[in-house]
This record gives structure tokens, C-alpha cells and sequence, in this order.
């Protein structure tokens, strides 16, 4: 996002499945040779790997874990019928004013839910390093650095468009019906997923 508030589409990678830390490397790379020579706040969905990849390439870089996706990992590992007072418990954690008051509310709910739910405990202590950078900001901002939602919306309008017109000869001609550019097509080409 530039400082006026407008995102940019940097690239897209087409490809034939999975994403690891050696696909975002040369994701990142590939844009940093581009131009983009340093990044203030990178938001991922807590794939291993990629905040090491992150720093190998931009070190000054922050490195933020989706909100949303720690919020519903949350939520597979519950029973439905605790998910209302989970919600309860789990909001002043993503909503505190700092990180010691997060902390403070990881603590609460690791009293009351650790024995029963020791892995949603577990997950959120695994993240914990990724989760607490957006608290140093004003709840303005956090609406805007919090979420890998954005992107999400994006890669699944191109795949909806991408199934609805079946097979390709080609990743261009895959590329071509999403309306990408052919300059795009040149420096965006890769053999992994869309990004």
C-alpha cells in the first residue's frame, strides 16, 4: 500500500500447487529486483518459513501474521458450542492496547480454556512474535495492516474466473483472460501458485 492509501498489484505467479518458503523467496526477490528495495510491513497467513524469507530479502521489514487467519485456526480447533464465549475470550487479545495487555489476555485465556484447548493456547503462542507488531499502532491503521484478506479476495476472483472458462493452453493465455497486461506476463511469470 503507498502512502496515499492505494494497493498496488505487483505480480502475479501461475503455477501448478503448492507455496513454501523457496517459491516466496523467489516471489520476493523477483519484486525486489523489480524496484521495491525495501518494505516497511509485510502481513502473512502463517506459512513456516516465510518470515525468514522476509528478512533475507528486505530485513527491515516487519513481519505481521493475519489476524483473520489466527482468529478462524482458533475457531477449527473448538467445539462449536464453546465458540460464543471463545469469541468472548479471545477479542481482548487481538483488541488490547499493547502488547503487555495482549499478553495479559493470552494469560486469562490460557487459565480458563489451556486445559481444555491446550492447541488453540499453542497456536497463538507460536505466533505470538508475528502477532504483536500491529498493536504498536493506532486502531486506524490496524484495520489496514492486520489482514491478508485483501489478497485473498483478489486470488479467489482469479481462481472463480480462472475454473469458468476450464482449460488453457498456456499460463499467458490463463493470465491473458484475468486481463493481466503483457508486461506483467514478463515479469510476473513463475512456475508456482498465484500470489
Amino acid at each position: 500500500m503507498s502512502l496515499e492509501g492505494e494497493k498496488d498489484i505487483l505480480g502475479l505467479w501461475a503455477g501448478t500447487g503448492g507455496e513454501g518458503a523457496k517459491f516466496w523467496m523467489s516471489v520476493l526477490t523477483d519484486i525486489k529486483n523489480r524496484g521495491v528495495t525495501d518494505a516497511f510491513f509485510l502481513v502473512c497467513d502463517g506459512l513456516k518459513g516465510l518470515p525468514e524469507v522476509v528478512g533475507n530479502v528486505w530485513p527491515l521489514a516487519t513481519v505481521q501474521s493475519c489476524i483473520i487467519h489466527l482468529i478462524r485456526n482458533t475457531f477449527r480447533l473448538a467445539s462449536k458450542k464453546d465458540w460464543d464465549a471463545l469469541k468472548k475470550d479471545v477479542r481482548p487479545i487481538y483488541t488490547a492496547s499493547s502488547p503487555a495487555a495482549a499478553r495479559a489476555a493470552l494469560e486469562e485465556l490460557t487459565e480458563k480454556w489451556g486445559k481444555k484447548y491446550g492447541a488453540i493456547i499453542r497456536l497463538w503462542e507460536s505466533a505470538w512474535e508475528e502477532f504483536t507488531p500491529f498493536l504498536d499502532y493506532d486502531v486506524e491503521v490496524r484495520t489496514v495492516i492486520c489482514s491478508t484478506n485483501a489478497i485473498e479476495s483478489l486470488n479467489a476472483r482469479y481462481r472463480r474466473a480462472v475454473r469458468a472458462r476450464g482449460h488453457f493452453p498456456t499460463e499467458a493465455a490463463a493470465l491473458k483472460c484475468l486481463g493481466v497486461p503483457p508486461l506483467t506476463l514478463q515479469w510476473g511469470r513463475s512456475r508456482d501458485p498465484v500470489a
